[in-house]
């Protein structure tokens, strides 16, 4: 794969304007119209449409610029490369593992590619209880049909690899609708590794289309620089600080003082709400940084007596939202059932084992099917999200309690895979639980899953999904900014990314994201009296 095309290589060797880590000497000042912080769903989006409307833009991104040429499929090399943390970001009591993007292109480079817009019943919350009654599906339609139309975004036309298929033909077996992802991809190659960064260029995340995009029209990205805090004066931000670092986030030299017109923050839920708490922004109703949310994600493998070779494959291509809408929003929690890729790292570290039982696992792996259910959290008074907050050297970590209700739902999940997975042929099922062993039919399942205590450590949940801590809202006193972005309090300064959401979806964000940042953006341009554009 080394001889195909790099576009990352090209567009340096171009010329573009990048600075930081082993690129062109970070500048000690800068000036610009607007100043993105971020690189990923919602600041790519950004970037481009300013750029196009003849804007001079600075991009800050905390990660490493990678590219195709870069990415080996290899976890060992992803990881501490690409992901928040080396992919090791947790709640504050540590019983929740995150992963989050942190590189170029943000989580766009690095996620499964599953593109979903906004599900018509979260929207109509959003309108009913935080007043964005202009955001309904008729009014956001548009604007993802020009994320659509730029990202390549459309239907899997391939046939599921079988950790799919599992999914699809128990399901169906069972009288349950699956539904086929939607992906941005262009000329995939179906090789499996989303997750390590796509190494022949078919996922069209911001790393390959919106960014090099904005730097062929002149963009300035820093790369290897985090935002350290805004200068504030008045209703105003007067200047972005930021600071060189090294791969594992260390400071590695002098700060550097960026001005502009106008500041957009898309570093991604929990480094957006820190950063703004790291500057002391304005928050005179106590919401920022709260309402974080995760869907807190449960697993189920399953032994087949064939190869599933969950590694191989497209990782992400059916799902099912069966479990989402069975009832009322606010009611149990619902589910989003999709599956996860088979890759050894991730999954031997977060199937649990040790020992003997570990090596068994291991050896298994050919064999094993790993489903996921996604909870819907947001929508009841005992799933309200999480709080980011700011450790002592001010960086930022999100507190959010595993709930009784919110463990409720993993346990009804738990049953809801292990039948699905029979359904389809497993010979055994396994919760991930600590307490949990593999279950040799249906009726086993159901009995051990009821005698799992359910607590936090012993139910394995993570997510990959980070979402709010700077609510939208139709009034100050719901949310920390406004219905077009901008922030309450601060004139200049606007957030364009997915702690923007009042809730979570029940669907993978970046699509939602990438509707809201071109509606935003749009917006944006008007009010800096730049010429309008289209995203596509």
């Amino acid at each position: 794969m080394s001889s195909l095309p790099d576009p990352i290589l090209e567009g340096l060797q171009r010329g573009w304007k990048v600075h930081g880590g082993p690129h062109a000497a970070l500048p000690a000042t800068l000036d610009c119209d607007v100043a993105i912080v971020g690189s990923g769903a919602g600041a790519g989006i950004t970037a481009e449409m300013l750029a196009r409307a003849g804007l001079k833009i600075v991009i800050i991104e905390e990660g490493p610029l990678r590219s195709s040429s870069q990415f080996r499929q290899r976890e060992a090399d992803a990881y501490p490369q690409l992901y928040q943390e080396a992919g090791g970001r947790k709640t504050v009591d540590q019983a929740m593992n995150i992963l989050q993007g942190r590189c170029v292109g943000g989580s766009t480079t690095i996620n499964w590619t599953g593109s979903f817009r906004t599900p018509p019943d979260a929207l109509a919350y959003w309108g009913e209880q935080f007043g964005l009654k202009d955001f309904n599906e008729a009014a956001m339609a548009p604007w993802f049909e020009q994320a659509e139309r730029r990202l390549n975004i459309g239907d899997w036309l391939t046939e599921p690899n079988e950790n799919n298929d599992v999914l699809k033909r128990g399901a169906e077996k069972l009288g349950i609708p699956t539904k086929v992802v939607r992906r941005n991809v262009k000329g995939c190659w179906n090789l499996g590794s989303c997750g390590m960064g796509c190494p022949t260029n078919a996922k069209q995340s911001m790393l390959v289309s919106t960014l090099p995009a904005a730097l062929d029209l002149g963009a300035t990205m820093l790369v290897q620089t985090r935002a350290a805090k805004f200068e504030l004066q008045g209703d105003k931000v007067a200047a972005l600080v930021a600071e060189p670092v090294a791969l594992d986030g260390s400071v590695t030299g002098a700060q550097l003082r960026i001005t502009a017109k106008h500041y957009v923050v898309a570093g991604g839920a929990i480094n957006s709400p820190g950063l703004l708490l790291r500057s002391n922004a304005p928050d005179p109703n106590g919401l920022l940084g709260k309402r974080t949310f995760l869907h807190p994600t449960a697993g189920g493998v399953a032994l087949f007596d064939h190869e599933v070779a969950g590694w191989a494959g497209a990782p992400l291509s059916v799902f099912c939202d069966h479990f989402l809408h069975a009832g009322p929003i606010d009611g149990p929690i619902g589910y989003k059932l999709e599956v996860a890729p088979v890759h050894p790292a991730f999954a031997l570290t977060n199937g649990g084992g040790v020992g003997s039982e570990l090596v068994q696992r291991a050896k298994d792996l050919p064999r094993t099917q790993l489903m996921i259910a996604l909870l819907r959290d947001g929508f009841h008074a005992d799933a309200a999200g999480g709080a980011v907050k700011l450790r002592g050297d001010g960086t930022p970590v999100l507190d959010y309690t595993l709930s009784d209700y919110l463990l409720d739902g993993v346990r009804r999940a738990y049953l809801t895979m292990a039948e699905i997975q029979f359904a389809a042929g497993a010979k055994t099922v396994r919760p991930v639980h600590e307490q949990a062993q593999g279950y040799a039919n249906l009726a086993e399942a159901k009995a051990g899953i009821a005698k799992l205590t359910m607590k936090p450590f012993l139910a394995t949940v993570g997510s990959a999904h980070v979402m709010g801590g700077c609510t939208m809202a139709a009034d100050a006193g719901r949310g920390v900014v406004r219905p077009d972005g901008q922030h309450w309090q601060l004139a200049n300064l606007s957030v364009h990314d997915g702690s923007l959401f009042p809730t979570s979806l029940g669907a993978n964000p970046q699509l939602t994201v990438y509707g809201l940042a071109t509606r935003l953006t749009s917006g944006l341009i008007q009010r800096l009296g730049a010429k309008a554009v289209l995203l596509a």
